[in-house]
């Protein structure tokens, strides 16, 4: 596969991929589980249960604490104290992976937009917080849409917004669930081996790159020649229309 790899958009993964919010994630969590008299996760435990939203990561936790399938109460009471807790302090602990911010300063000739399967109001607060909001051109979370990633209604969504080609669109994370939603989409998949699952993961699902720095962005991926022109070919009608089932 020829590098340097031509890319207008580059959608990224939150968790794991510009941030690490494992201690935050984890502290949130934990303050659910005691709640409701579980014994807490430790912080490896908890980074395995990440990736396709809260919902899914306090049923796995149960299941990790109990042995049993949750009860539909424990989940709705885990999910009320993990809320309130996270955006009490969404970012007390969490820090953006070093060089994020400098390649995202560096890449400035692309368009960039958050695919994420944290709630898009606590997206947009870490974003905030990290001082990121300007440099997105979308911002999805779990929340946005019926779907969430791995199902590629998102990437869809977010390439048809910022007018980007399936062709030029990089899907940029780092876990199995980032991949299958990349590939789903049709675009290319770019792993991060430094992110919460690791590369025996990422390769396991097919991801077409894996770097091992955020900064290794820059050495794969080169503006499109026509990048002061507007993109022309997008996602086919079709996926457009799924995209958008929910009305802009």
């Amino acid at each position: 596969m020829p590098f340097p790899r031509s890319c207008r958009l580059f959608l990224f993964d939150l968790d794991g991929t510009l941030i690490d919010s494992s201690e935050d994630i984890a502290r949130a969590l934990n303050s659910g589980l005691l709640k409701i008299g579980r014994r807490a996760l430790a912080l490896p435990d908890v980074i395995r249960f990440v990736g396709e939203g809260m919902d899914v990561l306090i049923r796995r936790a149960l299941r990790e604490v109990t042995g049993m399938e949750p009860e539909a109460q424990e989940i709705r009471t885990v999910m009320q104290v993990m809320l309130e807790e996270y955006h009490a302090r969404p970012v007390a602990s969490s820090r953006l992976y070093p060089g994020v911010r400098e390649t995202l300063a560096a890449l400035r000739w692309a368009r960039f937009g958050l695919v994420s399967n944290k709630t898009e109001c606590l997206c947009r607060r870490i974003l905030e917080a990290f001082h990121l909001s300007e440099s997105f051109c979308i911002v999805l979370g779990s929340d946005s849409l019926p779907w969430r990633k791995p199902d590629p209604a998102p990437l869809l969504k977010a390439m048809i917004h910022c007018g980007a080609q399936t062709s030029e669109t990089v899907m940029v994370g780092d876990s199995r669930t980032d991949v299958l939603a990349g590939k789903a989409a049709g675009i290319f998949t770019c792993g991060l081996s430094c992110g919460f699952r690791g590369r025996e993961e990422l390769a396991v699902a097919g991801c077409d790159l894996i770097i091992d720095s955020f900064a290794q962005l820059q050495e794969y991926f080169v503006p499109p020649s026509d990048h002061h022109s507007p993109a022309t070919e997008h996602a086919s009608p079709a996926e457009g229309r799924r995209a958008f089932k929910d009305g802009e």
